[in-house]
């Protein structure tokens, strides 16, 4: 019986191991590896993203930036041409004096070694060409300018041809292809010294029929010029891109340091801060520029304080006149009132002057409380009775006031309103006459057609939007149509008495609850209004249960699709008259168009950016 080798010991224990249970831990650790390197990679894909968006960044803001970067660039591309042109022509120079030399010195040793060939014919010839080379290179001085290859032309091994590894064989080649004894040719070639490999330069030539001369001059001398040359060259290159980038800080500065103070300044100008001057410093151009600009400040200073004045006495001349003509108005108002009410025992003629001097005065009347309206807008002393009112109560008065007029010209006017109530706190007197100057308007042009005036609401505000499909505004014209006195056709004759003063009250009625009102239009396509109001007073506005532009427009439809369901729709249950209701099941509102959800999505995403 053997004994168990230790080798076959532990091979038995190895054998008895129970092999671990689940997944190997290789491939574990060759997850988690590569989730290692994919969160790497990712991180550095963002820091190399963060890092070009900030110097894209800088680049863009910073001209002193782009001023030194740009200098350092151009510097950086002529000092490398430069430097390339003068390093060629000094390794051109180099190698022309060196060839110049070489040749000379492979010419003396072929006349030397001819007329040895001359004088010894008859002797041992490769005793000779032995003694020969060593005559030829014991000339180049104890320094080895050069080293001598003599070389059979014929081929064949020679005792001695030393160095014969060092001539390049193309050099051999023009050499032994050469048809006239003694003609020159050189070539570079690399060969191995003790220090290693060095350039070389060759130069060859047939010493008689039988045999060739091959001079091999190291070019390790020229290579340390060169390199001094290359260094010298860079080094200063590199001091002179240095300094031309100093230079150009330094001038740019001097040139940017003005100019974004300027931009400072002009900065806080446009800010309101009209006392801001720039320091103006000696008499180049950047003074004057200084100058200037403290001119044009000043100049703008005394217009904006001229128009300031000019404004306050235009508010209190238009407050002063509004309260002193009320007094003579209401009494002949009272008389007017009193020739009215007796109106119907006077003669035709003296009745419709009597109607007519009634309805002015009423219209007068109407001028000056608008116009004591906008001067409490301008003072600033406008003023906020809010409570917690229903919207659609407010919509229900402002239609029913309008309610004769619409009958007069035989327009509906249909209401689209939530079934629960719209509640928000708001000055029930300013949002009434808001829709009640909407309303009217809305008649004025809808050029006979229905009108349509939408209610809703969601968490954070309400939202009225009165739709007409009249004559519509032109492009630009949502904005002027809150200016005063202002009308989309000058030759337009009002028919509901309108002052030019409704809307742009309106405006700063919503403007004054922290509202929107805003307005769009196609000509052809009638126009819609749309008031929007925070639910709590004194919270921002983010956004509107309606969208701005009407469901059946975004959606492709037209006012005769419209008109036909309206009709269709009056067949029904809705009843008749100037005004029919629309009971629209919502949830807080939000959904009172429901054609046009996907359109009021859209526009809160856009945000209310052209108030």
């Amino acid at each position: 019986m053997t004994a168990a080798t230790p080798e076959e010991e532990r091979g038995t224990a190895s054998d008895t191991q129970t092999p671990p249970s689940g997944p190997p831990a290789t491939g574990g650790r060759w997850r988690d590896g590569g989730a290692g390197l994919t969160r790497s990679y990712a991180l550095a894909q963002r820091a190399a993203r963060a890092l070009v968006r900030g110097v894209h960044s800088n680049w863009r803001r910073s001209l002193h930036l782009r001023v030194i970067s740009t200098t350092l660039v151009l510097s950086l591309v002529v000092m490398v041409g430069l430097g390339y042109v003068l390093i060629s022509q000094v390794r051109g120079g180099l190698l022309d004096a060196k060839i110049s030399t070489a040749v000379t010195d492979h010419r003396a040793g072929l006349n030397y070694a001819s007329a040895e060939l001359q004088e010894n014919e008859s002797g041992d010839r490769n005793r000779l060409m032995y003694n020969l080379a060593n005559e030829l290179t014991s000339r180049s001085g104890d320094t080895g300018l050069y080293s001598v290859v003599i070389l059979p032309s014929v081929g064949g091994e020679v005792g001695w041809a030393t160095g014969e590894g060092s001539v390049p064989q193309r050099l051999i080649n023009q050499v032994h292809e050469s048809e006239v004894d003694e003609q020159q040719y050189h070539t570079y070639t690399r060969i191995t010294t003790d220090q290693g490999e060095e350039p070389a330069l060759v130069v060859g030539a047939q010493l008689t029929r039988a045999y060739e001369l091959y001079y091999i001059f190291p070019l390790q001398h020229e290579q340390q010029i060169l390199d001094l040359v290359q260094g010298t060259v860079g080094l200063v290159g590199v001091l002179l891109v240095i300094l031309l980038g100093l230079i150009a800080f330094v001038i740019t500065r001097q040139v940017v340091s003005p100019v974004r103070s300027a931009a400072q300044s002009a900065e806080r100008l446009s800010s309101g801060d009209l006392t801001e001057r720039m320091a103006v410093h000696g008499e180049d151009d950047l003074a004057r520029l200084a100058l200037s600009f403290n001119d044009m400040a000043g100049n703008l200073q005394e217009k904006i304080q001229e128009l300031e004045e000019l404004s306050k006495l235009q508010r209190q001349f238009v407050s002063d006149v509004s309260h002193e003509l009320r007094t003579p108005l209401t009494t002949i108002k009272m008389a007017g009132d009193v020739l009215f009410d007796e109106r119907e025992e006077l003669d035709p003629t003296m009745r419709r002057s009597v109607e007519l001097l009634q309805s002015q005065v009423e219209r007068f009347e109407e001028l000056l409380s608008d116009l004591l309206e906008i001067s409490r807008h301008d003072a600033g002393a406008a003023t906020l009775g809010t409570e917690s009112l229903d919207i659609r109560d407010a919509v229900m008065k402002a239609v029913g006031d309008a309610e004769q007029i619409a009958e007069r010209r035989g327009i509906k006017v249909v209401l689209r309103l939530p079934t629960e109530p719209c509640t928000a706190e708001y000055d029930g007197r300013r949002i009434n006459r808001i829709l009640r100057n909407l309303v009217v308007n809305a008649i004025e042009h809808s050029e006979g057609r229905d009108v349509v005036v939408t209610a809703a609401c969601d968490r954070d505000a309400v939202a009225v939007a009165v739709r007409d499909y009249g004559v519509g505004l032109k492009e630009g014209e949502e904005h002027l149509c809150f200016d005063r006195f202002w009308r989309a056709d000058p030759a337009r004759v009002r028919t509901t008495g309108g002052t030019g003063l409704g809307l742009s009250i309106a405006k700063e009625d919503a403007t004054l609850h922290g509202g929107w009102l805003q307005a769009w239009g196609q000509p052809g396509q009638g126009s819609q209004f749309r008031l929007s109001l925070p639910r709590r007073s004194g919270s921002e506005l983010r956004g509107s249960p309606l969208p701005l532009v009407p469901p059946e427009f975004a959606l492709g439809r037209t006012y005769a699709a419209f008109t036909d369901k309206a009709d269709r729709a009056d067949k029904g249950e809705n009843g008749s008259g100037a005004v029919r209701a629309e009971r629209i099941p919502a949830r807080n509102g939000a959904d009172a168009t429901e054609e046009g959800a996907a359109a009021v999505r859209a526009e809160q995403r856009e945000g209310e950016e052209k108030l």
